[in-house]
């Protein structure tokens, strides 16, 4: 007989939700929302000078400025969906906006993920198929986990990390605000990644690393780099 599962993904109840963004990661939240969710999307929102049509995805696109207006933060949610510009710079100050709105974002956790009970999971979080979350892990806000992340017991991911798929981070880490975690990642057991690091692809960290930092290689070296003036994303 099966357990209790996570209370996000035993979610029987759906709310009607407005995605923030309008590019390439909107319609991917918006895909897994219709796909994989008890919620429904019912509308988008952007900034008014980034509106060049009235709909995305077939819904109606109203401006970020009119959003609690035209759908009261009292019958409706939020979920922000936009890419990784500035270290999810952009993605937390939208995040703060519909905050102070008075919204409540929710957050996705695929039926495929394997996430224990015990993890606490922030609000706009996004955690995609075939992820392992486990014991006493915590997740803050506005983190998205790509497919095929482990993250390892009692570890912690601050607010705004990205993970990219097949990342292992083991337990008892930490893993600093805003920062980027390459595909096939690997940080070894109880280390901290310091805020705002990027960790290159299929790099093994097996030391503390140093915030605002790149890493790359095996073992993961810094760069010398500075990671926010490095980390270019051209998908608005």
């Amino acid at each position: 007989m099966r357990g209790r599962r996570h209370p996000l993904q035993a979610e029987s109840t759906g709310e009607r939700v407005v995605i923030v963004g309008t590019g390439e990661t909107a319609s991917l939240a918006y895909d897994y929302f219709c796909y994989d969710s008890p919620h429904e999307v019912v509308a988008f929102s952007a900034e008014t000078p980034f509106i060049t049509t009235d709909t995305f995805c077939g819904l109606p696109l109203v401006p970020f400025e009119e959003l609690a207006k035209l759908y009261p933060p009292e019958e409706y949610r939020a979920f922000v969906s936009v890419s990784l510009t500035q270290l999810n710079r952009v993605r937390r100050r939208l995040f703060d906006g519909v905050k102070e709105a008075g919204f409540h974002c929710v957050s996705y956790v695929s039926s495929h993920a394997f996430v224990l009970p015990s993890a606490e999971i922030g609000e706009n979080t996004f955690i995609q198929e075939h992820t392992a979350v486990q014991h006493d892990v915590r997740v803050g806000d506005n983190v998205f986990l790509s497919s095929g992340t482990v993250v390892g017991h009692s570890s912690v991911i601050e607010d705004d990390v990205f993970t990219g798929p097949h990342c292992v981070i083991c337990g008892m880490c930490r893993i600093g605000r805003s920062s980027f975690v390459g595909a096939n990642c690997c940080i070894s057991g109880e280390l901290t990644v310091g805020a705002d690091c990027i960790i290159g692809a299929s790099a093994n960290v097996l030391a503390n690393t140093e915030p605002g930092q790149v890493y790359i290689g095996n073992p993961a070296r810094p760069t010398g780099r500075d990671s926010f003036t490095t980390f270019h994303v051209k998908t608005p």
